[in-house]
């Protein structure tokens, strides 16, 4: 994956957290995001800081889904 297109996936991410903020019971804990200090905007910063920012935002919004569904579950990896 290009750079700019870690960028573009990093902003949209960031914007499902935002959006999550503001429903009433969606709690995402951000702390491993937060401390990496790394936003959509920080274009300057490398490929590899955009990527751990992708995955730590992934991470929280993927538990809160998992901790909010009562879905156990599995679903095919492959498409019909």
């Amino acid at each position: 994956m290009k750079k700019q297109e870690l960028i573009h996936l990093h902003g949209l991410l960031a914007e499902v957290s935002n959006q999550c903020a503001t429903w009433e019971n969606c709690t995402i804990d951000l702390g491993e995001y937060e401390s990496l200090g790394i936003r959509p905007t920080s274009i300057h910063k490398s490929k590899t800081d955009h990527k751990d920012a992708v995955f730590a935002l992934a991470g929280g919004i993927t538990e809160h889904m998992n901790a909010d569904g009562d879905e156990t579950e599995t679903v095919a990896a492959t498409a019909d």
